[in-house]
């Protein structure tokens, strides 16, 4: 993998980037964006064969953002990556700027699907390693749900299809914070026992921390964690990561930062 210091320095800005969106425009969602940057990171960064000078490239494996309301922090990652110049960032969420509230296919090169109304991302990935299947490409998909998109009814249809289909080229990845909109997910809907579900449904199951990228990458660079079998990785995360005031906050989900907690918080993230 990567220099881990690298990927530490890419994780940094992007954060940093969030931070900023989030503040300019009083948008929502800055802990759901926070808690997943660091898997990001190891997909973009480690992980995931692309080419931001080749976004169309037939081959590439694809990333769906399905918890599409985290939407700064891909598209904060893909300007890291070179897919587009940083300064498009500042057209977030605003009369005249290109990048949509939730992740929108079109706004900008890298984004691969439409996605915030919860519970589709799955089944737009399985839509896509099929055809990659019957294609005979070697490209991968991986897709980012949310815990509390696992509420959905339609998640659990997409992953008894790719179970059903042997989808081996299809990884889903759960950004494990453990809070969603209205509470803790445990008391919301009870997941647990969540990688056991995952692996009745025929996949197969690996859990990590999903702030160490050493573990991100092991668990990234296994796939398929096992032939003929869709991969699950279980990322636990903490919702708000990377601004101690924040992290592990229920009301960060929807609240954006004000004058003074924007400054705290980009003070903080300084090395």
């Amino acid at each position: 993998m990567e220099n881990t210091k690298l990927l530490e320095e890419k994780a940094l800005n992007i954060r940093k980037a969030i931070v900023e969106m989030c503040h300019k425009t009083n948008a929502s969602h800055i802990g759901s964006a926070l808690s997943c940057v660091d898997i990001l990171v190891a997909l973009y960064f480690s992980a995931m064969r692309i080419d931001p000078k080749k976004p169309l490239d037939k081959k590439r494996d694809r990333f769906i953002l399905s918890k599409g309301h985290a939407a700064t922090a891909l598209y904060a990652t893909l300007a890291e990556k070179g897919f587009f110049q940083k300064k498009l960032l500042q057209g977030f969420h605003c009369n005249g700027g290109t990048l949509w509230g939730h992740s929108t296919l079109g706004c900008v090169a890298g984004v691969e699907a439409s996605t915030g109304s919860l519970g589709h991302g799955l089944s737009i990935g399985v839509g896509m390693a099929l055809a990659a299947k019957l294609d005979k490409e070697s490209s991968r998909v991986f897709v980012l749900l949310s815990d509390g998109e696992c509420d959905e009814g339609s998640t659990w249809e997409a992953a008894l299809s790719a179970g059903h289909l042997k989808l081996d080229n299809l990884v889903a990845i759960i950004d494990y914070n453990k809070l969603q909109a209205f509470g803790r997910t445990n008391e919301v809907v009870n997941l647990e026992p969540l990688a056991a579900k995952w692996g009745a449904f025929g996949f197969a199951v690996q859990e990590c921390d999903g702030h160490d990228f050493r573990q991100l990458a092991d668990a990234l660079h296994a796939v398929p964690l096992q032939q003929g079998k869709p991969s699950l990785i279980i990322a636990h995360t903490v919702k708000g990561k990377g601004v101690p005031f924040m992290e592990n906050k229920l009301e960060w989900h929807y609240k954006s930062p004000n004058e003074q907690q924007f400054k705290e918080a980009m003070q903080g993230m300084q090395k």
